[in-house]
């Protein structure tokens, strides 16, 4: 499977390989890393990606994808699915960036991109949250045309859903 790729970003799907060396902190000869990377984060959701490949084999194309800026080809964050879709065609998602990237609208461009990925594999329901003092995050969810679906007392849901998904929406308009 391919980098997805925006006007500034790569979104490149994780191998076991990269997400062992996420989890390890230890970047190979070739990876390019910016500073701070990986988060938390990053290595929570590798973590979950190796996880499910060892569990039940890989979620390709619904796996984990770290973000890369086209400019400098440095990792900047992660975004992707929690697992594949289930029966009813719903998936969750997730993602972050370096506090140095944040502010710039790359995870909107990113979750943007992600959602038409989704869409055009047939997903009819995507799902996330953020926590209520999370405001960028639920910008960010907005922005890329996702709604507000519910609270609890930890966090804010947002969805998007799509009954055709061969219809003319675009999350990116």
């Amino acid at each position: 499977m391919g980098d997805l790729v925006t006007a500034r970003l790569v979104l490149h799907p994780m191998t076991v390989s990269e997400a062992e060396r996420v989890v390890a902190g230890e970047p190979d000869g070739g990876a390019r890393w910016a500073p701070g990377y990986p988060t938390d984060g990053d290595v929570s959701a590798a973590r979950r990606f190796l996880d499910t490949c060892a569990n039940t084999g890989d979620p390709r194309p619904f796996g984990t994808y770290e973000i890369r800026r086209r400019e400098d080809g440095q990792a900047i964050g992660g975004l992707g699915f929690h697992g594949p879709a289930d029966e009813s065609g719903s998936v969750t998602i997730g993602y972050g960036l370096l506090p140095s990237a944040r502010g710039k609208g790359y995870a909107s461009e990113a979750l943007r991109e992600l959602l038409l990925f989704a869409r055009a594999r047939s997903v009819t329901y995507v799902k996330g949250d953020a926590d209520h003092d999370n405001i960028a995050s639920q910008h960010v969810m907005m922005a890329a045309g996702m709604r507000p679906a519910g609270e609890d007392e930890r966090v804010r849901y947002f969805e998007i859903a799509w009954t055709d998904t061969t219809a003319d929406t675009d999350p990116r308009s």
